[in-house]
This record gives structure tokens, sequence and C-alpha cells, in this order.
């Protein structure tokens, strides 16, 4: 009697499952090891199954499921599954060094991005394109998992880090955060590097079963934390180019800078109408200009015209290829990496004042309501009478006196008008705070300034949109559509996505209206304006971009929603974009009669210029990032008043007010309670208090920690004793 009252205990406990438990169980486990033969004690041993019970019913259970068709069974008594598991090809997104989601190529094939365990990885890295086997049944978290079963194509072999030199060996530890593995390196194999110095390393061997890869040094970089070798480091870490090739650059330096009269008699000739430059003060390469004036039936006249970079980077040309595989100019920090050689974006090229030069135009009949009435596009000769500066002309429009400040004022008040009407059309106004450093001839940050956007601002941009806009239009009506040409296209927004955004505006107290999708950008727009100037406005506009699909090139003729254009394309920066040199050629080529081009060719480099766009942000973000650290590294040892801008299971990213810089409290160093993560409602809840940090709390932190190397700033709250600010108890 004791002993059968013992042994219902045991089944309680639940150390004895049932047989269609355990049933449950062997099939899972084989059916996630598609392709694996295991034999009886090899699945007890795998599943670990120690009560004698359950170890001596696995082998019925086995020939049942064998009989069933579920199994299959080898003559030597392996049984495998022989269940069809899914295969899909993704990239991989290596989360943290526990796990990692693979994106798939085909959305469609998957209900979303397949967890992988690092140990199922094969070795693979962060972006990846890989093979992977889905497992038929999901994981305790209820979200598909699966393996790697190949590594289709690496997305880097070059590193750049840190070294770490030991007496035997040395290992590099990289910046990049997604680069979860030292790399082991022999000491031959240094290239002279010196322990700390950061370098460039190339994976060279990853045996199977070897924890980490290992590489050899290609370039050293030179001391940690100065700042040449912090930005040489960020330019090695996306793949940057650090000089031009000096074939492309004797092209360049070959090109001619006379203009023959043959080509002057080709275009049409602007040099006697008033034109003029407005850019950034810093700024050499001016792509764009605008000319002015008053027709004789009493409308106005406004050109847009954009260098001719075309006309001097011909096809196969050394120039061409390299113009190509950067594709986009990269803003760092501290300076400009360029698409085109010095020579011509700077020199052939820009429209420097006083010099005739050659350009491609749209060409706009305005009336008093901005209401273009004609337009013409073509080639163009112009002889720019003033350079100005953003801030220039905005003194001259302000103080009403100056060069050009009738024209300018007209120009004005015409952008006003076009801008009203297209927010009216159900454009969105996004305009993100945009911060820039002060240095000093070492780099180092003096100071931080929020870049202030004003009407001169404003008005070139809507003339440039209004270029870009008719360049698309006229090729999409010529044909309906159906002639190859590259488009900027931008999605309407996942209003699932949208709703998750709204809970967080709503938690500053803005509301988003979301009944339907007409009155997204409406509702979208109010919000924006109800945010300028407050704490949360930058967490907010990020957020809502997030929100928002990405912007692409491609040959599609699709819309864009941002801006509410039927068509829109990039015409307007052929100095520092390749797909606008696309655009000038393929507009040429329509213009002079030509047909259609296959539109795969085209559509290649649409992929791989929105693949370099996005390297280009990605490596101006790490280079602002670093003197953000850098700067709060140097910065008063006080709180600060900051919001929280992200919520994840290990960690609170807080924006620092006052400097816009972005820092992370680790849950581990919350001291008050322990919180665990709602992901749903991305917030973090005390276990005890029930109290909840979540997105949008106003806080006080501290900075504890700053690592240039990572480019991480660790937080902690101030009042971490007491709990941050505006906690609250969830309903």
């Amino acid at each position: 009697m004791g002993r059968k009252s013992n042994r219902n205990q045991n089944n309680q406990r639940g150390k004895s499952p049932s047989a269609s438990q355990l049933a449950r169980k062997i099939k899972t486990f084989l059916d996630n090891h598609y392709g694996e033969e295991y034999s009886a004690k090899q699945i007890i041993k795998k599943l670990e199954i120690r009560d004698s019970l359950s170890k001596n019913a696995v082998e019925p259970i086995l020939i049942k499921l064998v009989e069933n068709g579920t199994l299959s069974k080898s003559p030597r008594n392996y049984y495998a599954s022989k269940k069809d598991p899914d295969f899909i090809i993704g990239k991989v997104d290596y989360v943290n060094p526990r796990f990692a989601y693979i994106v798939p190529e085909d959305p469609e094939k998957t209900d979303g991005d397949i967890l992988v365990k690092e140990a199922d990885l094969k070795q693979a890295l962060d972006d990846d394109r890989v093979r992977v086997m889905v497992y038929p049944n999901k994981g305790r978290s209820g979200r598909s998992e699966g393996r790697v079963l190949e590594i289709l194509e690496r997305a880097r072999d070059e590193f750049v880090g840190r070294v770490e030199i030991s007496p035997r060996f040395a290992f590099v530890v990289p910046d990049f955060k997604k680069m979860h593995k030292d790399i082991f390196v022999h000491r031959g194999d240094l290239e002279g590097a010196q322990h700390n110095e950061k370098v460039v390393v190339k994976l060279t061997e990853w045996r199977e079963g070897d924890k980490n890869p290992t590489g050899k040094v290609t370039r050293v970089l030179g001391k940690a934390g100065v700042h040449e070798v912090e930005i040489h480091s960020i330019m090695a870490e996306f793949g940057l180019p650090f000089e031009y090739p000096k074939e492309a650059d004797a092209e360049a330096n070959a090109i001619s800078e006379e203009i023959s009269k043959k080509e002057i008699q080709k275009r049409e000739d602007f040099r006697e109408v008033t034109t003029f430059t407005i850019d950034p003060a810093d700024a050499k390469d001016f792509d764009d200009a605008i000319s002015y004036r008053r027709l004789e039936n009493g409308n106005l006249e406004v050109g847009v015209h954009i260098a001719d970079v075309t006309h001097y980077v011909q096809p196969k040309t050394a120039l061409e290829r390299e113009a190509y595989e950067r594709a986009t100019s990269v803003y760092l920090v501290d300076r400009t990496i360029p698409m085109l050689p010095e020579r011509l974006s700077n020199g052939l090229c820009s429209l420097r004042p006083n010099e005739d030069k050659l350009t491609f135009a749209c060409v706009f009949e305005l009336d008093e309501n901005a209401k273009v009435l004609k337009h013409w596009i073509g080639r163009t000769i112009i002889h720019s009478d003033r350079r100005f500066a953003y801030e220039e002309a905005q003194e001259n429009i302000d103080k009403q006196g100056g060069d050009f400040f009738e024209e300018l004022t007209h120009l004005n008040e015409l952008a006003k008008k076009i801008r009203k009407q297209r927010f009216q059309n159900g454009a969105v106004n996004f305009e993100t705070v945009e911060v820039k450093f002060k240095l000093d001839e070492k780099g180092t940050p003096l100071g931080l300034m929020v870049k202030e956007r004003k009407d001169i601002h404003k008005l070139i941009e809507e003339f440039m949109l209004l270029a870009n806009k008719y360049v698309a239009e006229f090729i999409f009506k010529k044909n309906n559509g159906k002639d190859t040409f590259v488009y900027r296209t931008h999605d309407s927004p996942d209003m699932d996505r949208l709703e998750v955004f709204s809970g967080f505006a709503k938690r500053f107290g803005h509301n988003l209206n979301l009944d339907n999708e007409r009155q997204v950008s409406s509702s979208l727009n109010k919000l924006m304006d109800e945010i300028q100037g407050k704490p949360e406005q930058n967490v907010l506009e990020q957020l809502a971009i997030r929100s928002m699909a990405k912007a692409k090139y491609t040959t599609e003729p699709k819309g864009h929603f941002g801006l509410a254009f039927a068509h829109y394309t990039h015409f307007t920066s052929p100095i520092r974009r390749y797909p606008d040199m696309m655009v000038h050629r393929l507009l040429q080529h329509y213009l002079d009669g030509g047909k259609s081009p296959d539109a795969e060719d085209w559509e290649k480099k649409c992929l791989h210029s929105s693949d370099r766009e996005k390297r280009a942000a990605d490596a101006e973000r790490a280079s602002i990032k670093y003197k953000q650290v850098e700067y709060m590294s140097l910065a008063e040892d006080k709180d600060y008043e900051g919001i929280v801008s992200g919520v994840t299971e290990w960690g609170v990213f807080v924006e620092i007010t006052e400097t816009k810089c972005e820092g992370m409290v680790r849950v581990s160093d919350i001291s008050d309670d322990y919180y665990e993560f709602d992901e749903r409602n991305m917030r973090l809840i005390g276990t005890k208090s029930k109290k909840m940090i979540t997105l949008g709390d106003k806080v006080s932190v501290r900075v504890v920690n700053t690592d240039i190397d990572r480019r991480t700033i660790d937080l902690e709250f101030a009042d971490n004793d007491e709990k941050p600010h505006r906690t609250r108890t969830p309903r």
C-alpha cells in the first residue's frame, strides 16, 4: 500500500510522464532533428529521461510510432522522423550571444522571423545569408525555431577591434556589437600590432568545433581612443574606402575644363538668367542651383539646375565603376567620404559661382499661387551669380536686404504655398532632430548643438522635391509606367505597427486617429506639430519613423507615402548619389528617343544602391555615437533628466534630454526590485511592487561608464534606491 502510494506521489510530481506525453516529446525531438538517426538509448540520454518506468516505455513507443508511419527505423535499430520540415533562406540578425533571428527572404513562407540558438548557428554571423531548417513544432516561446544548415554568403570577413596580446597568442575583441566572438590571432600574424591597438582583422579559418574563428591582422590603425584612429575604425568596420583608386583619379584629372561651343549648342542657355546656389556654409560640392526670372506674361520661371555629372562620368570607365561601388557619399562626424573624386565633386561638377557649368534641369512656369502651368526637362548651361550659405540667404530674407533678397523672398513665399498644398494632399511632416558637434583641432568634442531648420532649408527642399516629382511623372506618363526607370518608393505603413506607436504616443498625452488609412498622415502631422520643442520630440519622431516602411530605390513605379506623391525619383544630387546618375542617364536616353532597356540590370543597381545607402547611414550614426560617448565621458558628473527611449529584457535605453545622447541602464543594476520584461507592451514590471518602467517615462540618470570601443554609455537611475520617476501600477 505504501509503495503504491509513493508511486502515485511520484506521478503527481511529474517524474513519470504519461505514454502520450512521452510520445510527443520523442516525436518533437526527432522532428526537430530532421535527417538524423538516434537509437533508443541515445534518445533516452538526449531527453534526459531518468526514471526507469519512462526508460522502459521508450522502445515500445518508438515501435508504435514506426507502425503508424510517424517515424522510420533503420536495419541498425536507429529511428528518424518522417515529417518533412520547411527550409527557408534568410539573413542572420545576431541579437545576443545566446541566439539569433533569421529574417526570411520570402516572408510568406513563415509566420515571422526564425529563432536559432547559438549552438545551431553553424558558425553563421550577423547579416550572413543562410539556409535554415525550420522545426515543425514551435518552441516554448510560441515562435518558430530552427537551425542553420548552410552559410550561403558571408556578409563580411573583416572586423575592426582591439588587440589583446598574451605571451603565446593574441585575440582581437571586435568593436561590432553583433560580433559575439573574439578572433584568435597567431603571434606571427599581428603585422606589428601592439597590445590595445585598433586593427583590421580578416577571418582566415573557423574549423567546426572551434569556439572562436582564427584571423590575420591586415591593417594596424593605431592607439585606441585617438580620434583619427577611431574614425578610421568606423570606416574599416563599414567597409568604407580610405582613398580613391589611382586609375579613377587619373581619369578625373585628365578631363578638360573647357566647354566646347558644340556642347553649348546642344543645351538651353541660362547664363544670362539670375541664378544662385544655397548650401551649408562648409559645403564644397554644389549639386543644385536655382534660376529665377519674370516672364512677359507676368508668371515666374523657376529653374532647378542639377550638376550634369553623367556628362563627365561615362559608362565603362574606372570613374563609373568606382561611383557605382560607392553608390553614395558618406558624411561622418568630421569628414566626407565622397562618391566622386575631389576633382569632380568639388571642381568640374560643382556649381561654383562665376563659372559656366553644365547642368540637367527641370524648369517650371508658376503663377502667384505656386501652381505649375508648364514645365520643361532638358540639359542646360548656367553661370551662378552667387553662392549663398543657408544662414546668409535666411538673413537676407529676414532683414529684407542684401543680394537677391527680393528673389529669395518671392521664392520663399512660393515654397510655402507648395509645401502647404503637399501636406493637404497627405504628405507626412517628419523633421528629425539632427545633432552637430563642435570639435577642436584634435577632434575632441567641445560642445554639441541641434541643427535648426529654417525657411531657407524648406525653400530648397520644396523645389528639389518638385523637380524629383515632375521628372518621375514625366517618364511614367510617357508610356504608362512601362518604361524602365529608377523610382524612389515608400510603402504605406503597417497599421498594426502604427497601433503600437499610437499606444506609446498616448503615454505622452498625444492621440493618433487611425480609424482609416486616409487619416493617418494628417493625424501624424498633428502629432509632429504638438511635440515640437518638447522633451519627447526626438524619441517620438524616431519611433514614428521606425513604425513606417523604409524608402528604397526600385524600377517598380509605386508611390511615395511619406511625400504623398504618385511617383517620385532622385534627380537632384548626382554628385553624392549614384541613383541620381542612373536617373540622368535614363532620362536623356528617353529624351533622345531611346527604347526601354531591360529592367533586370537596373533593378540590381537599385538594390545595390539601397544597400549602400543603409551602410552609409549606419556609418554616419556610428560616428555620431562615438562622439556622443566621448562627449559624455568628458561631461560634468551630475544627474541628467532623460526619457526612456527603449525597453528590452536586459536593459532600459534612456535618451538624455540635454545632450540627445542615448545610454542604457542594465536591468541587473536596478536594485529596488526584480523586474520582468513584458515584450508585448515594451515595459519592465517589478515582481513585488508591480511598478513598471515603460517607454516614455521621464527619469533621472547618471553616467557610470563610457566605452568608446563599443560606443556605449552605461547609466544608472539617479534615484535607484527609490525607483525611477513616473512608475505606475499596471491596470
